[in-house]
């Protein structure tokens, strides 16, 4: 008899390569469950903010005085709600960018990284008195808040990711940090599906109160190893206030050529989000005059990104950066956008409308927000904190304000035009997206010099 040839082995399994980081890894563990409640925590909120922001009812976004004021002078509020809320939302970010980067100039990581988190649940707190006594205002309010707070924590989020893992390690754990965020995108709309008809809106705020009191015990777990991993790496501490100026962000960024190009992707990118976002707000306000509805409708489609998110960011996004780089983590999407747009300028159905928005963000979150925070391992610690905070706030909140005013004009042609001008703006983040991959490749490769186990 010949002899038994031994079986190769197998090769392991996506949720056995995720326990084998997580046994190899202990932050890796509240970095996901720091991700997951920080998102959880937001959409639960998300659903409410969309319905408020695609209401055709101007006295349910805006203080009875504004509607009051508008109409004397001929004015339908409800025909301006998203430009209004984005302008808004803008203007706070303007006044906010140089306070936060005046406190992380200021302060060192181990208090600005709470502090910010701390105001979020205060707001939350406030919010709560504000929707359970039923104040006038309190959707403009809301809205703008929402869009500010989703901004921040998540860009100091990812910020304080570079402090604790290296490039190679953020090439190995960033997809399975993104699947844990994603799994709390998933599980958010669930709860606000079935808890706002039961519990009221006001309830579910004090829900994400306690997602971001979830987030303030996963830094302080965390801040030893990004402490760690400095000293490893002989980097400046973040125990130590950063220096330099509030408007250092802003400085970094029309300077250093890869920085520009990460705003130019940003901007471009956020645009053709703006775009199909208030193409949805349209048709959901006709489809669905309830405010309930609206909400169901669009947690359902916040639910169908993440579930195809979650799986990408399981099976494909790790193997990809570890294979292959950010390159493709960059341009893959980039083109599903500008597919995408070219679908909908040749069809652009409703139904074709709510595809095209699942395949083209949940291809953002799985590979291209994870391949560009990647890249924000491997530079200097202003550039992650200070610089990020422009590109992910200032310069995002940019462009929501300059498209959505651009949909304006344009959506008095049909969607047709929308959708055109969209193939164009897409086309430019493309651009912008293949512009990033070349410039980051000056970067050092930033090997390992230690390791973020115990």
């Amino acid at each position: 008899m010949s002899p038994s040839v031994p079986a190769e082995p197998r090769a392991p399994s996506a949720l056995g390569r995720l326990q084998g980081a997580l046994a190899e890894s202990p932050p890796l563990w509240w970095a996901l469950l720091y991700f997951f409640s920080l998102l959880c925590g937001y959409y639960v909120l998300r659903p409410v903010r969309d319905a408020m922001g695609s209401s055709g009812d101007a006295l349910t976004v805006f203080p009875a005085a504004w509607v009051a004021w508008a109409t004397a002078r001929g004015w339908d509020l409800s025909d301006f709600t998203l430009q209004l809320l984005f302008t808004g939302t803008f203007l706070c970010m303007l006044v906010l960018q140089p306070l936060y980067g005046a406190l992380v100039a200021r302060f060192p990581r181990r208090v600005f990284l709470p502090v910010v988190y701390l105001v979020f649940i205060a707001c939350l707190l406030a919010f709560y008195v504000a929707f359970h006594r039923e104040l006038s205002g309190r959707g403009v309010t809301f809205f703008v808040w929402t869009a500010v707070f989703n901004l921040f924590a998540v860009t100091v989020f990812w910020s304080f990711m570079a402090d604790v893992f290296d490039d190679a390690h953020a090439r190995q754990y960033y997809g399975y940090i993104g699947a844990g965020g994603t799994l709390g995108a998933v599980l958010g709309p669930m709860i606000t599906r079935t808890l706002a008809p039961r519990l009221g809106v006001d309830n579910l705020l004090l829900v994400s109160a306690g997602c971001l009191c979830v987030c303030l015990v996963c830094i302080l777990r965390l801040r030893p190893w990004a402490v760690r991993r400095e000293r490893l790496r002989g980097e400046a501490s973040g125990e130590r206030a950063m220096g330099g100026s509030m408007w250092a962000g802003l400085q970094l960024v029309a300077r250093e050529p890869l920085l520009r190009w990460l705003a130019v992707l940003m901007f471009f990118g956020v645009g053709v989000g703006t775009l199909l976002y208030n193409e949805q707000a349209a048709i959901a306000r006709h489809a669905f005059p309830g405010d309930a509805e609206r909400t169901t409708f669009f947690a359902n489609i916040d639910l169908a990104i993440n579930g195809l998110a979650i799986l990408i960011q399981l099976f494909v996004t790790r193997w990809l950066l570890r294979t292959y780089g950010v390159g493709l983590g960059l341009m893959i999407p980039a083109c599903a956008v500008f597919a995408g747009y070219c679908l909908l300028a040749a069809s652009p159905l409703p139904m074709l409308v709510a595809v095209v928005q699942v395949f083209t963000r949940a291809g953002e979150f799985s590979l291209g927000k994870p391949a560009r925070e990647t890249i924000y391992t491997r530079v200097e610690r202003e550039w992650r904190y200070k610089a990020k905070a422009v590109i992910d706030t200032f310069v995002y909140r940019g462009s929501d304000l300059s498209f959505v005013w651009l949909h304006k004009a344009l959506a008095a042609f049909g969607s047709h035009i929308v959708f055109l001008a969209g193939v164009g703006i897409a086309g430019a983040m493309t651009f912008g997206a293949w512009r990033v991959v070349r410039t980051q490749r000056t970067l050092p490769s930033a090997p390992s010099r230690g390791d973020v186990r115990p």
